[in-house]
């Protein structure tokens, strides 16, 4: 009975510390990248830092009441988004501990940067755009002229119509309705986008995507405004896509150029340009 006692505390030892040794990686890591980066440094600089990271989708639903998830050991499109911006601006700033980066890491993905619920998250992408936007930490390059040929109009229903892919709304179907009043608002907005067919090798292109943008990939899905994101990097053969892939199954810069790329999902339909403040 004593030695059986002693088994079941070492087990419960020995997950604790496995799940504050996780927390920990991600301190260590975070603190280390803030201390090492370089003047200057941007976004590309903090997500190749992440490359080789395996792609892992559903990583910020682990809590039955929603918090502020900090996992840089697995990323999907959007937390890898998220989690490099928050590092380009702790170093811009000069922030250089992961306290610092926790709080800016929830300005940026909570609507307004507080926590009240799932539904304050900010899940549709365009909503991302336009929160952060107002909080001064991004800008959304729209022009009126070439290669911003296209219009997107944004209609999304896609969560209130399938409750069920997510885990918040069917342990709380009373979000059902909250996530709905926020599709309603955003649907029917209008945004400028570079169709797929103007992704080219160009000096117009490169004027206008630089190195380190996000890029975020329109889509023709029902219900959908965004389908994935990345960040630009330029290479002599064109646009390149760097970005947690599910395809790669990690965090990888695109071998192909984004043209490609983005030829190989016919429902992608083209790429909306979205640019950190300095």
């Amino acid at each position: 009975m004593r030695h059986r006692l002693s088994v079941v505390i070492m087990l419960l030892v020995l997950t604790g510390t496995g799940s504050f040794a996780q927390q920990e990686t991600d301190s260590i890591f975070i603190e280390r990248a803030l201390r090492q980066a370089p003047g200057g440094a941007g976004t590309l600089h903090f997500a190749r830092l992440l490359m080789g990271r395996p792609y892992i989708a559903h990583t910020l639903e682990v809590n039955d009441e929603e918090q502020l998830v900090v996992n840089t050991r697995e990323l999907d499109c959007t937390t890898l988004v998220e989690n490099v911006v928050a590092l380009t601006l702790c170093h811009e700033q000069k922030k250089m501990s992961f306290a610092d980066f926790r709080e800016v890491l929830q300005r940026i993905r909570y609507r307004g940067g507080v926590i009240d619920g799932y539904p304050s998250r900010l899940h549709y992408f365009t909503d991302w755009i336009i929160d952060n936007s107002r909080k001064g930490i991004v800008s959304e390059i729209q022009q009126k002229k070439a290669p911003f040929t296209s219009v997107q109009t944004v209609s999304v229903n896609y969560m209130s119509r399938h409750p069920q892919s997510y885990k918040a709304l069917k342990a709380h179907p009373q979000y059902v309705s909250v996530i709905a009043g926020q599709e309603k608002l955003l649907t029917g907005q209008k945004f400028r986008f570079i169709p797929k067919s103007e992704i080219r090798n160009s000096k117009l292109l490169r004027s206008v995507i630089h190195d380190g943008d996000i890029l975020a990939i329109t889509t023709s899905k029902a219900g959908l405004d965004i389908a994935h994101l990345g960040f630009a990097v330029w290479r002599k053969d064109g646009l390149h896509l760097l970005n947690a892939s599910q395809i790669h199954h990690k965090v990888v810069e695109e071998p192909m150029t984004f043209r490609k790329y983005l030829s190989k999902h016919p429902a992608h339909t083209g790429v909306r340009v979205i640019r950190l403040n300095n």
